[in-house]
Protein backbone atom coordinates (compact mmCIF):
# COMPACT_ATOMS: atom_id res chain seq x y z
CA UNK A 1 0.00 0.00 0.00
CA UNK A 2 1.52 3.26 -0.47
CA UNK A 3 2.13 5.58 2.04
CA UNK A 4 1.07 9.49 0.81
CA UNK A 5 3.04 10.64 3.87
CA UNK A 6 6.30 9.15 2.29
CA UNK A 7 5.16 11.17 -1.39
CA UNK A 8 5.06 14.44 0.59
CA UNK A 9 7.68 13.62 2.26
CA UNK A 10 9.86 13.83 -0.54
CA UNK A 11 8.78 15.91 -2.78
CA UNK A 12 10.58 19.12 -0.89
CA UNK A 13 14.08 18.12 -3.08
CA UNK A 14 12.05 18.77 -6.33
CA UNK A 15 11.35 22.64 -5.18
CA UNK A 16 13.47 23.42 -2.89
CA UNK A 17 10.24 24.46 0.07
CA UNK A 18 7.97 21.01 -0.72
CA UNK A 19 4.50 20.26 -1.07
CA UNK A 20 5.46 19.11 2.63
CA UNK A 21 4.93 22.77 4.11
CA UNK A 22 1.96 23.39 2.15
CA UNK A 23 0.35 20.56 3.30
CA UNK A 24 1.24 21.76 7.12
CA UNK A 25 0.43 24.71 6.52
CA UNK A 26 -3.25 23.93 4.88
CA UNK A 27 -6.35 24.33 7.61
CA UNK A 28 -7.54 20.19 8.41
CA UNK A 29 -10.12 20.26 5.96
CA UNK A 30 -8.03 21.79 3.00
CA UNK A 31 -5.24 18.74 4.63
CA UNK A 32 -7.05 16.16 4.47
CA UNK A 33 -8.28 16.52 0.54
CA UNK A 34 -4.33 16.74 -0.49
CA UNK A 35 -3.38 13.75 1.58
CA UNK A 36 -6.50 12.06 0.25
CA UNK A 37 -5.74 12.10 -3.29
CA UNK A 38 -2.22 11.55 -2.73
CA UNK A 39 -3.37 8.61 -1.30
CA UNK A 40 -6.07 7.90 -3.64
CA UNK A 41 -4.22 8.68 -6.88
CA UNK A 42 -1.55 5.99 -5.80
CA UNK A 43 -3.79 3.40 -5.16
CA UNK A 44 -5.75 3.52 -8.06
CA UNK A 45 -2.52 3.96 -10.31
CA UNK A 46 -1.63 0.20 -8.30
CA UNK A 47 1.60 1.72 -7.41
CA UNK A 48 3.78 -0.08 -4.23
CA UNK A 49 6.33 2.70 -3.28
CA UNK A 50 8.73 2.53 -0.23
CA UNK A 51 10.88 4.92 0.48
CA UNK A 52 14.42 5.28 -0.47
CA UNK A 53 16.39 8.28 -1.87
CA UNK A 54 17.79 7.41 -5.11
CA UNK A 55 13.80 7.23 -5.70
CA UNK A 56 12.74 10.81 -5.00
CA UNK A 57 12.64 11.72 -9.08
CA UNK A 58 10.57 8.57 -9.64
CA UNK A 59 8.70 9.71 -6.71
CA UNK A 60 8.28 13.14 -8.24
CA UNK A 61 7.03 12.21 -11.59
CA UNK A 62 4.19 10.66 -9.94
CA UNK A 63 2.86 13.48 -7.60
CA UNK A 64 2.94 15.13 -11.08
CA UNK A 65 1.68 12.51 -13.36
CA UNK A 66 -0.57 10.38 -11.30
CA UNK A 67 -3.75 11.77 -11.75
CA UNK A 68 -3.43 10.88 -15.60
CA UNK A 69 -3.69 7.21 -14.01
CA UNK A 70 -7.35 7.68 -12.00
CA UNK A 71 -10.16 5.79 -14.25
CA UNK A 72 -12.33 7.35 -16.68
CA UNK A 73 -9.57 9.31 -18.12
CA UNK A 74 -10.20 8.83 -22.05
CA UNK A 75 -13.52 7.06 -22.38
CA UNK A 76 -17.12 8.99 -21.88
CA UNK A 77 -17.83 9.26 -18.41
CA UNK A 78 -21.35 9.54 -16.81
CA UNK A 79 -21.29 11.71 -13.46
CA UNK A 80 -24.34 11.24 -11.27
CA UNK A 81 -25.33 14.54 -9.64
CA UNK A 82 -27.82 14.86 -6.73
CA UNK A 83 -27.71 18.60 -7.00
CA UNK A 84 -26.50 20.46 -10.01
CA UNK A 85 -25.57 24.27 -9.66
CA UNK A 86 -25.27 25.38 -13.21
CA UNK A 87 -23.45 28.52 -12.34
CA UNK A 88 -26.25 31.06 -14.05
CA UNK A 89 -28.17 30.16 -10.83
CA UNK A 90 -30.57 27.67 -11.94
CA UNK A 91 -30.53 24.26 -9.55
CA UNK A 92 -31.27 20.66 -11.01
CA UNK A 93 -31.45 17.77 -8.86
CA UNK A 94 -30.53 13.81 -9.99
CA UNK A 95 -29.16 14.18 -13.25
CA UNK A 96 -25.99 12.85 -15.47
CA UNK A 97 -23.65 14.40 -17.24
CA UNK A 98 -22.44 12.76 -19.66
CA UNK A 99 -18.88 13.89 -20.75
CA UNK A 100 -16.63 12.93 -23.73
CA UNK A 101 -13.41 14.35 -25.27
CA UNK A 102 -13.26 16.81 -22.74
CA UNK A 103 -16.56 18.29 -23.04
CA UNK A 104 -20.53 18.46 -21.61
CA UNK A 105 -22.19 16.11 -24.19
CA UNK A 106 -25.50 16.49 -22.40
CA UNK A 107 -27.31 16.41 -18.80
CA UNK A 108 -30.19 14.69 -18.35
CA UNK A 109 -32.57 12.90 -16.24
CA UNK A 110 -30.62 10.31 -14.33
CA UNK A 111 -31.45 7.16 -15.22
CA UNK A 112 -30.95 3.40 -14.75
CA UNK A 113 -27.43 2.47 -15.69
CA UNK A 114 -24.57 2.40 -13.05
CA UNK A 115 -22.96 6.02 -13.49
CA UNK A 116 -18.67 6.24 -14.05
CA UNK A 117 -18.93 8.24 -11.16
CA UNK A 118 -21.73 8.55 -8.35
CA UNK A 119 -21.64 11.98 -6.73
CA UNK A 120 -25.67 11.90 -5.64
CA UNK A 121 -24.38 12.88 -2.07
CA UNK A 122 -22.71 15.58 -3.10
CA UNK A 123 -23.12 19.10 -4.91
CA UNK A 124 -22.04 19.67 -8.28
CA UNK A 125 -21.00 22.80 -9.63
CA UNK A 126 -18.69 24.38 -12.61
CA UNK A 127 -14.91 24.60 -11.68
CA UNK A 128 -14.17 27.59 -9.41
CA UNK A 129 -12.08 30.43 -10.81
CA UNK A 130 -10.05 32.87 -9.70
CA UNK A 131 -9.56 35.96 -11.78
CA UNK A 132 -6.24 37.42 -9.30
CA UNK A 133 -3.72 35.47 -8.38
CA UNK A 134 -0.12 35.67 -8.09
CA UNK A 135 0.62 32.15 -9.37
CA UNK A 136 4.35 32.41 -8.38
CA UNK A 137 4.72 34.08 -5.39
CA UNK A 138 5.95 31.99 -2.36
CA UNK A 139 7.64 31.52 1.34
CA UNK A 140 11.11 30.35 1.08
CA UNK A 141 12.48 27.60 3.01
CA UNK A 142 12.62 29.19 6.06
CA UNK A 143 8.89 29.96 5.99
CA UNK A 144 9.24 33.21 5.26
CA UNK A 145 8.20 35.47 2.01
CA UNK A 146 10.96 34.91 -1.33
CA UNK A 147 10.24 38.01 -3.50
CA UNK A 148 13.36 36.23 -5.29
CA UNK A 149 14.51 33.21 -6.44
CA UNK A 150 17.59 31.54 -6.57
CA UNK A 151 17.13 30.35 -9.75
CA UNK A 152 14.35 29.66 -12.60
CA UNK A 153 13.96 26.56 -11.85
CA UNK A 154 13.21 27.36 -7.91
CA UNK A 155 10.66 29.64 -9.20
CA UNK A 156 8.90 27.29 -11.39
CA UNK A 157 9.04 24.64 -8.81
CA UNK A 158 7.07 26.69 -6.40
CA UNK A 159 4.44 28.47 -8.70
CA UNK A 160 3.47 24.66 -10.24
CA UNK A 161 3.20 23.95 -6.26
CA UNK A 162 0.92 26.70 -5.70
CA UNK A 163 -1.00 25.23 -9.04
CA UNK A 164 -1.39 21.96 -7.64
CA UNK A 165 -2.73 23.36 -4.18
CA UNK A 166 -4.81 25.99 -5.89
CA UNK A 167 -6.68 22.96 -8.29
CA UNK A 168 -7.05 20.33 -5.59
CA UNK A 169 -9.23 23.57 -3.80
CA UNK A 170 -11.49 23.36 -6.59
CA UNK A 171 -10.25 26.31 -8.88
CA UNK A 172 -9.75 24.97 -12.44
CA UNK A 173 -9.57 28.68 -13.59
CA UNK A 174 -6.89 30.74 -12.54
CA UNK A 175 -5.48 34.36 -13.99
CA UNK A 176 -2.15 35.66 -13.10
CA UNK A 177 -0.95 39.18 -12.31
CA UNK A 178 1.61 38.24 -12.88
CA UNK A 179 4.95 37.02 -13.21
CA UNK A 180 7.23 36.11 -16.36
CA UNK A 181 7.55 32.11 -14.98
CA UNK A 182 3.98 32.13 -15.41
CA UNK A 183 4.20 31.88 -19.15
CA UNK A 184 6.50 28.74 -19.26
CA UNK A 185 3.59 27.54 -16.10
CA UNK A 186 0.95 28.27 -18.20
CA UNK A 187 2.76 25.92 -21.16
CA UNK A 188 3.13 23.21 -19.11
CA UNK A 189 -0.22 23.00 -17.88
CA UNK A 190 -1.64 23.72 -21.16
CA UNK A 191 0.11 20.56 -22.55
CA UNK A 192 -0.88 18.36 -19.69
CA UNK A 193 2.45 18.23 -18.45
CA UNK A 194 1.46 19.02 -15.01
CA UNK A 195 -1.71 18.99 -12.96
CA UNK A 196 -3.20 22.36 -12.38
CA UNK A 197 -5.57 25.09 -13.08
CA UNK A 198 -5.95 26.11 -16.76
CA UNK A 199 -4.04 29.47 -16.57
CA UNK A 200 -4.08 32.91 -17.62
CA UNK A 201 -1.75 35.43 -17.07
CA UNK A 202 -0.17 38.90 -17.85
CA UNK A 203 3.12 37.78 -17.71
CA UNK A 204 4.67 41.10 -16.25
CA UNK A 205 3.39 44.15 -15.33
CA UNK A 206 2.87 48.12 -16.44
CA UNK A 207 4.00 50.00 -13.72
CA UNK A 208 5.97 52.54 -14.73
CA UNK A 209 4.70 55.91 -13.78
CA UNK A 210 7.07 57.86 -15.88
CA UNK A 211 6.09 56.56 -19.25
CA UNK A 212 4.14 59.04 -21.15
CA UNK A 213 0.95 57.87 -23.04
CA UNK A 214 3.11 56.63 -26.34
CA UNK A 215 5.79 54.82 -24.39
CA UNK A 216 2.76 52.66 -22.67
CA UNK A 217 1.21 52.33 -25.61
CA UNK A 218 4.73 50.62 -27.00
CA UNK A 219 4.82 48.41 -23.52
CA UNK A 220 1.18 46.74 -23.65
CA UNK A 221 2.08 45.90 -27.62
CA UNK A 222 5.59 44.45 -25.81
CA UNK A 223 3.74 42.70 -23.30
CA UNK A 224 1.08 41.88 -25.77
CA UNK A 225 3.98 40.58 -28.45
CA UNK A 226 5.78 38.40 -25.67
CA UNK A 227 2.06 36.06 -25.64
CA UNK A 228 0.05 38.14 -22.64
CA UNK A 229 -3.57 36.71 -22.12
CA UNK A 230 -4.09 39.92 -20.09
CA UNK A 231 -2.21 43.17 -19.66
CA UNK A 232 -2.17 44.49 -15.73
CA UNK A 233 -1.57 48.35 -15.43
CA UNK A 234 -1.25 49.50 -11.86
CA UNK A 235 -2.84 53.22 -11.87
CA UNK A 236 -2.19 53.44 -8.20
CA UNK A 237 -0.03 53.45 -5.47
CA UNK A 238 0.34 49.79 -3.83
CA UNK A 239 -0.64 50.82 -0.62
CA UNK A 240 -3.69 51.36 0.64
CA UNK A 241 -2.44 54.18 2.34
CA UNK A 242 -4.03 57.56 1.88
CA UNK A 243 -6.88 56.01 -0.26
CA UNK A 244 -4.39 54.79 -3.12
CA UNK A 245 -2.28 57.62 -4.32
CA UNK A 246 -2.97 57.56 -8.25
CA UNK A 247 0.05 57.11 -9.78
CA UNK A 248 -0.88 57.54 -13.94
CA UNK A 249 -2.68 60.87 -15.30
CA UNK A 250 -6.07 60.12 -16.81
CA UNK A 251 -4.61 60.35 -20.21
CA UNK A 252 -2.13 57.52 -19.56
CA UNK A 253 -4.87 55.53 -18.41
CA UNK A 254 -6.93 56.02 -21.57
CA UNK A 255 -3.91 55.31 -23.72
CA UNK A 256 -3.05 52.24 -21.95
CA UNK A 257 -6.91 51.21 -22.48
CA UNK A 258 -7.09 52.23 -25.83
CA UNK A 259 -4.07 50.12 -26.85
CA UNK A 260 -5.68 47.51 -25.47
CA UNK A 261 -8.72 47.49 -27.38
CA UNK A 262 -6.92 48.05 -30.88
CA UNK A 263 -5.31 44.75 -29.68
CA UNK A 264 -8.35 43.11 -28.46
CA UNK A 265 -6.65 42.23 -25.52
CA UNK A 266 -8.26 42.22 -22.06
CA UNK A 267 -7.07 45.08 -19.75
CA UNK A 268 -6.86 44.37 -16.13
CA UNK A 269 -6.66 47.77 -13.71
CA UNK A 270 -5.16 48.22 -9.96
CA UNK A 271 -6.93 50.66 -8.63
CA UNK A 272 -7.74 51.98 -5.78
CA UNK A 273 -8.90 55.65 -5.06
CA UNK A 274 -12.08 56.52 -6.29
CA UNK A 275 -11.17 59.21 -8.95
CA UNK A 276 -8.79 56.38 -10.09
CA UNK A 277 -11.72 53.99 -10.55
CA UNK A 278 -13.25 56.16 -12.22
CA UNK A 279 -10.73 57.17 -15.18
CA UNK A 280 -10.37 53.79 -15.71
CA UNK A 281 -14.01 52.85 -16.38
CA UNK A 282 -14.28 55.91 -18.02
CA UNK A 283 -11.66 54.62 -20.62
CA UNK A 284 -13.08 51.46 -21.02
CA UNK A 285 -10.50 49.21 -19.71
CA UNK A 286 -12.19 45.56 -19.09
CA UNK A 287 -11.90 45.26 -15.20
CA UNK A 288 -11.17 47.04 -11.76
CA UNK A 289 -8.97 45.58 -9.33
CA UNK A 290 -9.63 46.60 -6.33
CA UNK A 291 -11.60 49.71 -6.02
CA UNK A 292 -11.13 49.88 -2.43
CA UNK A 293 -12.50 53.43 -1.93
CA UNK A 294 -15.27 54.18 -4.95
CA UNK A 295 -17.87 56.05 -3.92
CA UNK A 296 -21.71 55.28 -5.15
CA UNK A 297 -21.63 57.72 -8.04
CA UNK A 298 -18.31 56.11 -9.37
CA UNK A 299 -19.50 52.55 -8.73
CA UNK A 300 -23.21 53.23 -10.51
CA UNK A 301 -20.70 55.02 -13.80
CA UNK A 302 -18.95 51.32 -13.58
CA UNK A 303 -21.72 49.29 -14.08
CA UNK A 304 -23.05 51.54 -16.74
CA UNK A 305 -20.04 51.38 -18.92
CA UNK A 306 -20.00 47.41 -18.22
CA UNK A 307 -16.76 47.46 -16.52
CA UNK A 308 -15.88 44.49 -14.25
CA UNK A 309 -15.38 45.16 -10.20
CA UNK A 310 -13.27 42.69 -8.34
CA UNK A 311 -12.89 43.91 -4.96
CA UNK A 312 -10.16 41.40 -2.90
CA UNK A 313 -11.72 42.09 0.17
CA UNK A 314 -11.73 38.90 2.57
CA UNK A 315 -8.21 37.48 1.78
CA UNK A 316 -5.22 39.12 0.81
CA UNK A 317 -4.77 41.08 3.73
CA UNK A 318 -6.01 39.28 6.09
CA UNK A 319 -3.50 36.56 4.72
CA UNK A 320 -0.99 39.04 5.40
CA UNK A 321 -2.00 40.20 9.01
CA UNK A 322 -2.10 36.69 9.91
CA UNK A 323 1.09 35.65 8.41
CA UNK A 324 2.52 39.23 9.33
CA UNK A 325 6.31 37.38 10.47
CA UNK A 326 6.46 36.16 7.20
CA UNK A 327 6.20 39.02 5.60
CA UNK A 328 7.25 42.03 8.27
CA UNK A 329 10.50 44.03 7.26
CA UNK A 330 10.66 42.61 3.42
CA UNK A 331 10.42 45.00 0.90
CA UNK A 332 7.14 47.23 1.67
CA UNK A 333 5.78 45.05 4.91
CA UNK A 334 6.53 48.01 7.57
CA UNK A 335 4.78 48.31 10.51
CA UNK A 336 3.10 51.42 8.62
CA UNK A 337 1.19 49.26 6.30
CA UNK A 338 0.32 46.91 8.72
CA UNK A 339 -1.55 49.31 10.18
CA UNK A 340 -3.05 50.96 7.09
CA UNK A 341 -4.27 47.35 6.18
CA UNK A 342 -5.59 46.87 9.39
CA UNK A 343 -7.85 50.59 9.21
CA UNK A 344 -8.51 49.20 5.65
CA UNK A 345 -10.09 46.05 6.07
CA UNK A 346 -13.34 47.47 7.61
CA UNK A 347 -14.00 50.16 4.70
CA UNK A 348 -13.29 48.05 1.79
CA UNK A 349 -16.10 45.78 3.53
CA UNK A 350 -18.06 48.91 3.07
CA UNK A 351 -17.02 49.50 0.28
CA UNK A 352 -18.11 45.90 -0.95
CA UNK A 353 -21.97 46.05 1.20
CA UNK A 354 -22.41 49.42 -0.94
CA UNK A 355 -21.44 47.91 -4.58
CA UNK A 356 -24.02 44.80 -3.75
CA UNK A 357 -26.75 47.25 -4.18
CA UNK A 358 -25.74 48.80 -7.15
CA UNK A 359 -28.28 47.58 -10.42
CA UNK A 360 -26.21 46.11 -13.35
CA UNK A 361 -22.51 46.30 -11.13
CA UNK A 362 -20.48 42.68 -12.82
CA UNK A 363 -18.41 42.08 -9.59
CA UNK A 364 -15.93 38.93 -10.38
CA UNK A 365 -14.42 37.00 -7.84
CA UNK A 366 -10.65 37.58 -7.57
CA UNK A 367 -8.79 37.51 -4.32
CA UNK A 368 -5.50 38.67 -5.10
CA UNK A 369 -3.82 35.28 -3.74
CA UNK A 370 -0.20 35.59 -2.67
CA UNK A 371 2.54 33.93 -1.22
CA UNK A 372 0.59 31.80 2.11
CA UNK A 373 -2.82 32.12 0.26
CA UNK A 374 -2.82 29.35 -2.61
CA UNK A 375 -5.09 27.04 -1.96
CA UNK A 376 -7.19 28.72 0.37
CA UNK A 377 -8.97 31.30 -2.12
CA UNK A 378 -12.22 30.30 -1.67
CA UNK A 379 -11.80 32.05 1.83
CA UNK A 380 -12.52 35.19 -0.24
CA UNK A 381 -15.77 33.81 -1.07
CA UNK A 382 -17.06 33.06 2.39
CA UNK A 383 -16.00 36.10 3.99
CA UNK A 384 -17.81 38.25 0.86
CA UNK A 385 -21.11 35.75 2.18
CA UNK A 386 -20.60 36.25 5.91
CA UNK A 387 -19.23 39.58 6.11
CA UNK A 388 -20.24 41.46 3.27
CA UNK A 389 -24.15 39.81 3.03
CA UNK A 390 -23.99 38.71 -0.77
CA UNK A 391 -26.83 35.88 -1.05
CA UNK A 392 -24.95 32.44 -1.57
CA UNK A 393 -26.88 32.40 -5.26
CA UNK A 394 -24.86 35.41 -6.55
CA UNK A 395 -21.65 34.74 -4.99
CA UNK A 396 -21.53 30.93 -6.74
CA UNK A 397 -22.45 32.93 -9.77
CA UNK A 398 -20.19 35.01 -9.14
CA UNK A 399 -17.38 32.63 -8.90
CA UNK A 400 -18.21 30.89 -12.08
CA UNK A 401 -20.31 32.25 -14.97
CA UNK A 402 -19.69 36.37 -14.29
CA UNK A 403 -15.97 35.40 -13.25
CA UNK A 404 -15.66 33.05 -16.58
CA UNK A 405 -17.24 36.45 -18.95
CA UNK A 406 -14.52 39.00 -17.31
CA UNK A 407 -12.33 36.22 -19.04
CA UNK A 408 -13.69 36.36 -22.41
CA UNK A 409 -14.09 32.11 -21.93
CA UNK A 410 -18.19 32.73 -21.19
CA UNK A 411 -18.57 30.26 -23.72
CA UNK A 412 -16.51 27.69 -22.54
CA UNK A 413 -16.38 27.14 -18.84
CA UNK A 414 -18.24 28.71 -15.61
CA UNK A 415 -21.50 26.96 -16.91
CA UNK A 416 -22.70 23.37 -16.83
CA UNK A 417 -24.39 22.94 -19.87
CA UNK A 418 -24.07 20.77 -23.11
CA UNK A 419 -20.72 21.95 -25.67
CA UNK A 420 -19.31 23.53 -22.51
CA UNK A 421 -15.70 22.23 -21.20
CA UNK A 422 -15.88 19.56 -18.51
CA UNK A 423 -14.83 21.61 -15.56
CA UNK A 424 -16.57 20.90 -12.39
CA UNK A 425 -16.21 20.24 -8.94
CA UNK A 426 -18.35 18.03 -6.53
CA UNK A 427 -18.46 19.91 -2.42
CA UNK A 428 -19.79 17.93 0.45
CA UNK A 429 -23.00 19.98 1.64
CA UNK A 430 -25.28 22.70 -0.57
CA UNK A 431 -23.10 25.76 -0.59
CA UNK A 432 -26.66 27.64 -1.26
CA UNK A 433 -27.52 26.99 2.20
CA UNK A 434 -23.80 26.95 3.86
CA UNK A 435 -21.29 28.90 1.86
CA UNK A 436 -18.35 26.78 3.68
CA UNK A 437 -19.34 23.59 1.77
CA UNK A 438 -17.25 25.16 -0.75
CA UNK A 439 -14.13 24.17 1.57
CA UNK A 440 -15.17 20.52 1.32
CA UNK A 441 -13.94 19.58 -2.34
CA UNK A 442 -13.87 16.10 -2.99
CA UNK A 443 -14.43 15.80 -6.92
CA UNK A 444 -12.47 17.88 -9.63
CA UNK A 445 -12.72 17.56 -13.13
CA UNK A 446 -10.93 19.46 -15.51
CA UNK A 447 -11.55 19.31 -19.54
CA UNK A 448 -13.06 16.24 -18.93
CA UNK A 449 -9.87 14.74 -16.88
CA UNK A 450 -10.52 13.38 -13.00
CA UNK A 451 -7.93 15.11 -10.81
CA UNK A 452 -9.61 14.42 -7.19
CA UNK A 453 -12.22 11.81 -6.28
CA UNK A 454 -12.15 11.60 -2.17
CA UNK A 455 -16.26 11.05 -2.61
Amino acid sequence: MVRYSFLVGILPPLVHAGLSRHVRFLTGAARMRVLSFLSHASQQAGLIVRYNPSMRAAAVALIFFVPWMLPGQSAAVVIRAGVLLDGKGAVRRHVDVAVSDGRIQRIAPSGSAKPTYDLGALTVLPGLIDTHVHIAWHLGSDGRYQPRDASPASAFGYAAENAWVTLMAGFTTVQSLGSPVDKDLREALGRGALPGPRLLTSIRQVADAKLPPGEIRERIRQVAAEGADVIKLFASAGTVAGEGTPTLSNEQIAAACDEARVLKIRIVVHAYSDQTIRAVSDSGCTTIDHGFFASDDTLRAVAAKGTFYDPNIGLVMQNYLDNWPKFSGIAGYTEEERANMRDAIPRTLATFQRALKIPGLKIVFGTDAVAAAHGRNIEELIYRVQKGGQSPRDAITSITAVSAESLALGDKIGTLAAGMNADLIAVEGDPQSDITALRRVRFVMKDGKVYLNTR
